[in-house]
């Protein structure tokens, strides 16, 4: 319950809308990228970004559209799986009796197993090739657009909130012998090369900013807690039925 708490957020007046929440993105000793993120529950409703570019320190600033939001699936996926896990607790008459060890611990599978799932959408990203960055939605919530050698990926990893902005520059035909498409990664190194739309680019600069959210830290760590208690019951029945098993006479 507690961990399902924290993905309905308090509301703010008597609309009932869920509270927005800004969150500034950084990293120390560098501000070749900030970000300031307004996320509203599952959505990212607003993201301002500016970018130094490092060959000639020119500035650039883009934001999200006003009509444009970008729901973050992690979350969304996250708060269905503890929901599903207390669906599955309480979708029985108020009197209803277990009959045996064996239905507790089938329960306690049940719920363990959407409990992991929605533990595991926050602390395993999704891992993306390059050309399923520069063909995804994202691209297209900005003014003014991204310009063709940015590309920009949000995610959820553990309780932070990330940004990764990446620098590209295009292959000539002549330097394309050694081509090597890259893989899905989480996070694309310098050097990694894609083709996209009969053009070929190598990654010149990566850039990644995060802050923590503290609402998904309580999330994680009550999964954490719900997963023990969970198991702990388990041993305890497991205890039991074999204490029950065993009659010498």
């Amino acid at each position: 319950q507690e961990a399902s708490h924290r993905f309905t957020l308090p509301t703010s007046g008597s609309g009932g809308a869920v509270r927005q929440e800004n969150f500034v993105l950084s990293t120390s000793g560098t501000d070749q990228v900030k970000g300031v993120m307004t996320l509203q529950g599952d959505a990212l409703c607003q993201a301002d970004v500016n970018l130094k570019m490092p060959r000639n320190n020119q500035l650039l600033h883009f934001a999200f559209r006003e009509d444009k939001q970008w729901k973050l699936q992690q979350i969304q996926d996250a708060r269905n799986h503890v929901n599903q896990a207390i669906y599955l607790l309480t979708n029985r008459d108020v009197n209803y009796q277990f009959k045996t060890g064996l239905e507790v611990l089938k329960l306690m599978d049940a719920v363990m197993l959407q409990l992991s799932r929605a533990r595991n959408r926050l602390t395993t990203p999704a891992t993306l090739t390059l050309p399923e960055i520069a063909s995804s939605g994202l691209t297209k919530m900005f003014t003014p657009a991204l310009p063709p050698d940015i590309l920009v990926n949000f995610y959820i990893n553990l309780n932070k909130l990330c940004l990764t902005v990446y620098q590209l520059h295009m292959l000539q035909p002549s330097t394309t012998k050694n081509f090597k498409p890259t893989g899905g990664s989480v996070l694309h190194n310098p050097g990694a090369m894609f083709e996209f739309g009969s053009q070929r680019y190598e990654v010149s600069h990566v850039h990644k900013v995060e802050c923590v959210v503290p609402w998904l830290n309580d999330a994680l760590v009550f999964f954490t807690v719900s997963l023990q208690l969970c198991q702990q019951l388990k041993d305890k029945i497991s205890v039991f039925s074999s204490y029950w098993n065993y009659r010498p006479y």
